[in-house]
């Protein structure tokens, strides 16, 4: 055995490079805010039937419905809505207001969102939940290959890049969150949490900003360009408009909060120059405690 481990190790080390960095620090943050959640005790699978659904690598065996298989030449699952509702949708933000930074010594938004969306769903699958990203066309999954999965979407060319996620029917009492920085106006925002709401679905939104967002800090004669079309505007005294900036966006953040707590999401907001632990364990824990009351109501 002594004779086999250089060879075990390089072997390791050779899987471990094949992984993006961004899924590497995403486990690193998921392994350190585990440690001390307890997993939570599941009380059964519930018997509305929802729908047939292909066999993805980590399912149980037991749940593999061979009728309908037989007839589809494939294995499928037959799927109950409890089961479903166990299953968590995330998306994040990719369009282009994401892809800034006010320092070079912060992490872009989108960097972050990246992180965030990554190590949660590594937190969800370590307590036997299924994700997948909305709007991936794949069914949520568990297992390290759902996660491998979600990585490769999240860092592919070409992947969704709206502001708002796009309308997407998703089965009654699941689990959706978006991250992102929540910019768009707050009736585009409010359109589409009522929504999913009204559908039975329970929601949460991590709003990712950049501090000069918040607060901006800049003086004097400085351009601003919009990331998304919005044009060019040169103002020679930014600091005078400080106050009512401030006022504004501190209005549109309560705006977003308020909106997920009239349907009873949750909303937290993180700042890309704080650590990102915090915020994960908070909103998992959020995520904890309304599946629990799942658990209990379908007992």
């Amino acid at each position: 055995m002594a004779k086999d481990a250089p060879a075990l190790r390089q072997r390791a080390e050779a899987l471990a490079s094949t992984l993006p960095p961004l899924q590497v620090a995403a486990e690193r943050i998921a392994l350190t805010v585990s440690q001390g959640v307890h997993g939570r005790r599941r009380v059964g699978q519930g018997e509305t039937f929802w729908q047939f659904r292909p066999y993805h690598i980590g399912d149980a065996a037991q749940r593999i419905d061979w009728r309908q298989s037989a007839k589809r030449q494939r294995l499928f699952v037959r799927e109950t809505e409890w089961a479903a509702a166990q299953s968590v949708w995330l998306w994040r933000d990719g369009s282009a207001s994401m892809k800034w930074r006010s320092r070079e010594i912060w992490p872009e938004k989108l960097e972050r969102a990246d992180l965030l969306t990554l190590a949660l769903g590594a937190l969800l699958i370590r307590g036997g939940e299924r994700i997948a990203l909305l709007g991936s066309g794949r069914r949520p999954s568990t297992g390290h290959t759902a996660l491998n999965r979600m990585a490769v979407q999240l860092l592919r060319p070409g992947a969704p890049d709206a502001s708002m996620p796009k309308s997407e029917p998703l089965p009654r009492h699941a689990h959706a969150i978006f991250i992102g920085d929540f910019l768009s106006p707050l009736e585009t925002v409010e359109k589409l949490v009522r929504g999913l709401a009204a559908e039975g679905v329970t929601g949460h939104i991590l709003q990712v900003l950049d501090p000069a967002e918040e607060a901006l800090p800049f003086a004097g004669r400085v351009e601003f360009e919009g990331m998304e079309g919005e044009g060019k505007v040169l103002l020679s005294r930014v600091e005078s408009l400080r106050g009512d900036y401030v006022a504004r966006m501190v209005k549109h953040m309560q705006g977003i909060a308020d909106i997920a707590r009239s349907v009873g999401w949750s909303c937290v907001r993180h700042r890309t120059d704080q650590p990102p632990q915090a915020v994960l364990l908070a909103l998992y824990l959020r995520l904890a405690d309304r599946f629990s009351r799942t658990d209990l109501g379908a007992a």
